[in-house]
């Protein structure tokens, strides 16, 4: 296994190790390289990296012909006023913008490690449209000096590096490296729009059969249908078409335009219910085995600002 190694060296400052060998300041692109590397790859032109960054065309070529010494391969193919990746470059974007990412979250996360008036969130993106948004005007209004940064997940990392002081998570609750707090029981349930549901007749669970329905593929939720299929009794039936979606929030948007029959979770989808956007087609309701849960990593669970939010949250949304 390939691993990064500091060994001892008496008084002299240690040099990372890769393979055994040293990793000298030569094999290691300036950040500012870096940064123009991306910016010409995402315009593929250099002018237009230069116009972002406040550069000259001169300054940004000066940096990839570096890059380009430094690592002896050509990044860009240019023919005139096109500019191209190369293949070995491609690929070689792909980390660097993952590492700039990173290291751009690391630096705002040490810049406001001090910050007591700064409230880092994370959230998944339904519960954060559907429920916590709407409501965050009140928490203001009650704690003005606390300022909020919300960061809209997909997917999250249980055991860190965490970068939030708390967050709103999906799942069994089961995540030792933080403290959970459960913010409620949770069903599921089958739901559509008003139009969807009187055109195709849907009065009974078998008459979903052969209909389009509406499945949300995360990495976060897992595909209820089937269980909650087999809550209604008819486990054997089969779907007509289906419309996949990546998040549970785009998968309701979808139903509530009539793309098909979606199921939603009780915890958030309550206001589309009482609008009338999205119908319960069915009186049956199957308990979820998740649930949404108040998260916190220890060390930030102890501040003022994260206790004063996981309070409120619990008045606010807990059942």
């Amino acid at each position: 296994m390939s691993v990064l190694q500091t060994p001892p060296s008496g008084d002299d400052v240690p040099s990372l190790r890769l393979h055994g060998r040293p990793l000298t300041r030569t094999r290691l692109p300036s950040t500012m390289s870096l940064i123009v590397f991306e910016a010409v790859a995402r315009h593929l032109s250099f002018t237009r990296a230069g116009i972002e960054l406040n550069l000259s065309q001169t300054a940004v070529s000066h940096q990839i012909r570096k890059m380009e010494d430094m690592l002896g391969i050509r990044l860009f193919d240019r023919s005139g006023n096109n500019v191209k990746l190369t293949e070995v470059a491609a690929e070689y974007l792909q980390t660097v913008r993952q590492s700039l990412v990173a290291l751009s979250a690391a630096t705002d996360r040490a810049a406001e490690s001090n910050n007591e008036n700064v409230l880092a969130i994370q959230c998944l993106g339904t519960f954060a449209i559907k429920r916590l948004i709407p409501a965050l005007p009140r928490f203001q209004a009650l704690y003005p000096s606390v300022a909020l940064k919300l960061m809209t997940v997909q997917a999250f990392q249980p055991f860190g590096p965490h970068g939030f002081d708390i967050g709103i998570w999906h799942g069994d609750g089961d995540w030792p490296a933080l403290s959970a707090v459960k913010l409620g029981e949770e069903e599921i349930f089958p739901v559509c729009s008003a139009a969807l549901r009187d055109a195709e007749g849907l009065r009974a669970p078998k008459d979903l059969a052969g209909k389009t329905i509406i499945r949300t593929a995360s990495t976060i939720l897992s595909d209820d249908w089937p269980f909650w299929l087999d809550h209604a009794g008819i486990s054997e039936i089969e779907f007509g078409l289906e419309f996949t979606s990546d998040y549970l929030v785009t998968s309701m948007q979808a139903a509530m335009d009539g793309l098909g029959i979606a199921l939603a979770l009780s915890t958030v989808v309550a206001d589309d219910l009482k609008s009338g956007r999205l119908v319960e087609p069915f009186s049956i309701r199957a308990p979820s085995k998740a649930a949404y849960y108040l998260v916190s990593p220890p060390g930030a669970a102890k501040l003022r600002k994260t206790q004063l939010f996981r309070q409120w949250v619990l008045d606010t949304f807990a059942d």
